[in-house]
């Protein structure tokens, strides 16, 4: 069974959030009710101009961001253990020199 789209959690919780019935809504978006239960149902999925207008109407603003994504190396977990194992004390000495082996290679 798939997921439904992130619009669709998104365009409820605003709407909620906002008090408005889908009818409302839909009224103020300049829409027809049937394309917000469409949305919020997850079978139709909006253009990011149609999901940034039902927002609006509903007072919200709909943010987005690139991030880059965390690429965790496996053999990075291999040291887990023996971190786990160094006092608090150690951890921070740790710290501090990896902290200075970073600066000594930004200076080149």
């Amino acid at each position: 069974m798939g997921s439904k789209p992130l619009s669709t959690s998104i365009l409820l919780d605003a709407r909620e959030r906002s008090g408005l019935s889908q009818r409302a809504l839909a009224q103020r978006a300049g829409t027809a009710q049937s394309v917000v239960a469409r949305i919020e149902l997850g079978a139709t999925s909006p253009t990011t101009d149609t999901l940034r207008r039902l927002l609006d109407a509903a007072g919200f603003e709909l943010g987005m961001s690139l991030r880059p994504k965390l690429v965790l190396d496996p053999q990075e977990l291999n040291d887990v253990p023996r971190i786990l194992g160094l006092t608090p004390e150690q951890r921070l000495l740790e710290v501090a020199n990896i902290d200075r082996l970073v600066v000594a290679a930004r200076r080149g």
